[in-house]
């Protein structure tokens, strides 16, 4: 009786590795293509519910991630940061209160406009903020120096304001949040929208679009800002021989989150790493928050990232499709599905996917993706249509074909694996 149960079994296991071959052959085959000749592909598709490995392919080889990195430092924030953000650190003595940053970029910024600091200020007749408490650079390492005045490369700081760029327009007249700076922007078909090192910018008359430019974060810049909003009341320190023993809260935290991922927001992405730094320590520090991550919650990732940003902008970044599966495993397992999925761009509806992957009835991909010149990866869940979930991670680097070509033949891929599992 035992041998026959015994036999039955073996027979079952080879027939599910029979199909289970045969599924994977069809992508083995795409996989195979003239295509991907000449670039480094990666995938790998995995079962949480049964703990299979689907389809394997390169799984293990580090990759450039761009914006993939995000995941990361979703996870991250998931893990220390409370439902609602920290907006800074303060104390008060007599009329005085004392502010610190905390990285919290939400602080008057175009799309939270959180106002907490400027309300809570105003029922004080001194207001010291206290800076130097950030150990990042402004940049990134890696970061590309020519985007300094590019929408999606803003400097870091331990206070932001107006997410650290100035939103220019030209309606019926120009204008510019924040106001303050109007008077700095000067007409100019040149190429560039800021000088170099310095808060002076171009705007092209010929254009009637909306652009955000990022600012030259220094205290001068601080104190002008302030001075708009609160006039005489801020001075400015670098340190504080006073404990700061209380926290101002911000936005929902999902709110943070969701809009980082949907949009791919690099400054936002920064700014976690940096606010959840301040969880560890008064002193702000991004790589101190990421070493913890990796040498606690993340020890027993197969293959250790190197994992130097929050947004992925840098070309020095180098993470493998099985490094992200097992974090997005992770956050499977520990966030209810209904938000976690509410946290990532769905394909064919919304954020960075909504021209692509589209489901037909209803959307089956729910992911991040991460584009840098010549590289192309999309990493997250896949729902198929018997209702199963698969998590995959799906990386392309260093090819020379269109972006776009690089997505049509993922969703043949992404498809056949909705509609056949």
């Amino acid at each position: 009786m035992l041998t026959a149960i015994k036999n039955k079994l073996i027979y079952l296991c080879l027939l599910a590795l029979f199909f289970l071959s045969c599924k994977s052959n069809y992508i083995s085959k795409n996989l195979d293509n003239s295509f991907y000749n000449n670039q480094f592909t990666g995938l790998l598709v995995y079962s949480p519910k049964t703990k299979d490995t689907v389809f394997k392919y390169n799984a293990d080889k580090y990759f450039t991630p761009a914006s993939n990195t995000k995941i990361f430092t979703l996870y991250t924030a998931l893990q220390v940061l409370p439902a609602q953000i920290p907006a800074f650190k303060y104390g008060v003595e007599n009329d005085t209160i004392t502010i610190q940053g905390v990285g919290n970029p939400t602080f008057l910024h175009p799309f939270f406009n959180d106002s907490t600091a400027l309300k809570m200020a105003k029922h004080y007749k001194n207001v010291n903020l206290v800076l130097s408490n950030l150990e990042d650079d402004k940049f990134g390492p890696g970061w590309a120096w020519e985007d300094y005045d590019t929408y999606f490369s803003p400097e870091k700081s331990s206070f932001p304001m107006y997410g650290n760029v100035v939103t220019i327009s030209n309606q019926d007249s120009l204008q510019s949040i924040p106001n303050v700076l109007k008077d700095q922007i000067h007409l100019s078909e040149s190429n560039k929208r800021r000088q170099f090192n310095d808060n002076t910018f171009y705007y092209n008359p010929k254009h009637r679009d909306t652009i955000e430019v990022p600012m030259v974060i220094d205290t001068a810049l601080i104190k002008q800002l302030w001075d708009d909003i609160l006039p005489n009341k801020l001075s400015i320190s670098k340190s504080t021989d006073k404990a700061l023993t209380h926290t101002a809260y911000s936005v929902p935290a999902d709110s943070l989150y969701k809009r980082m991922m949907l949009v791919s927001d690099n400054f936002l992405a920064e700014q976690m790493l940096i606010l959840a730094s301040s969880t560890l320590s008064d002193t702000l520090s991004s790589k101190r928050i990421r070493d913890s991550i990796l040498n606690n919650q993340l020890k027993d990732l197969k293959q250790k990232p190197r994992w130097v940003d929050g947004s992925g902008l840098s070309r020095y970044n180098l993470f493998t499709p099985t490094s992200f599966v097992e974090v997005l495993t992770k956050l499977h397992n520990q966030i209810p599905q209904e938000r976690l999925f509410n946290l990532f761009p769905v394909g064919g509806t919304s954020g960075t996917l909504k021209n692509y992957y589209s489901g037909g009835e209803k959307p089956y991909i729910y992911a991040k993706s991460g584009t840098l010149g010549n590289n192309y990866s999309l990493s997250g869940y896949l729902i198929t249509k018997s209702g199963k979930t698969l998590i995959f991670s799906f990386m392309n680097n260093h090819y020379r074909k269109s972006t776009t070509d690089v997505k049509k033949r993922m969703q043949l891929i992404f498809e056949w694996l909705r509609d056949n599992y």
